[in-house]
């Protein structure tokens, strides 16, 4: 029997003046709209923003791509790619606007790993320890919905579901609809988990949108109390320079 880590890694906060806030979620949570209007917000508050989502390494974006496309990857090679993605960009584009006192803001973070990875047949330990450098979040929301509710908004934008969203290449079921639920309630219950595990906030991903974003903006005011931040700081070859 498989059981999950009780040491949850990357516990201490990171020593940067900048301020790191991560969004989790099933597909179609909701998630991804709430963080562009948190976005939005704090640009025009004056902030210095840095946005960044998962899966966007120009190192290994286009192998993943091919990989999913030929259905070739394996559960473990699909977390160690992943977290090559998730390496690359932590180094080159989380942790420099950090160190810059900027605010980043992550669509998915490790915790996307911790449940995906897992549900797909990696150890829960395994996929964890993979991530031991991970910097932690000063604020971690998990957007969370039924699994009806997450169908529902995914399918009112497009007509099909993509495979490896649906966990097709699990082989649950030949209807892609029955084969997302199965394999996103997996997620969710992935999830529930985590969220008792690393302390992650919880929002009813069913409340309006509006009262969903009054409650991002107010702990996100909270969060930035004691936050000062640093004078803008100007990229000159490839330098940060006052």
């Amino acid at each position: 029997m498989i059981t999950h880590s009780r040491r949850p890694t990357f516990s201490e906060p990171h020593p940067y003046p900048g301020r790191l806030i991560i969004v989790e979620g099933i597909d179609g949570s909701g998630k991804s709209t709430q963080l562009q209007l948190l976005n939005k917000w704090l640009v025009n508050s004056g902030y210095r923003v840095f946005f960044t989502e998962w899966n966007s390494s120009a190192l290994v974006k286009e192998t993943i791509r091919r990989g999913k496309k030929r259905n070739l990857l394996t559960p473990t090679t699909f977390s160690i790619l992943h977290a090559t993605d998730f390496a690359d960009r932590l180094v080159h584009l989380i942790v420099p606007p950090l160190k810059a006192g900027m605010i980043v803001l992550a669509d998915r973070y490790v915790y996307t790993a911790f449940s995906r990875d897992v549900v797909r047949g990696v150890h829960p330990a395994w996929v964890r320890n993979l991530y031991e450098f991970a910097v932690k979040p000063d604020l971690a929301l998990y957007f969370k919905v039924p699994i009806e509710v997450s169908l529902k908004r995914i399918l009112n934008g497009r007509i099909n579901l993509k495979f490896h969203e649906a966990g097709m290449d699990l082989g649950l079921s030949d209807n892609p609809s029955e084969s997302f639920k199965l394999f996103q309630n997996r997620i969710l219950e992935e999830y529930d988990k985590i969220s008792k595990e690393y302390d992650l906030t919880v929002i009813d991903g069913t409340a309006t949108i509006h009262r969903q974003q009054e409650l991002l903006r107010k702990m996100t005011k909270e969060m930035l109390q004691d936050f000062r931040p640093m004078p803008y700081l100007q990229k000159k070859e490839n330098i940060y320079v006052r």
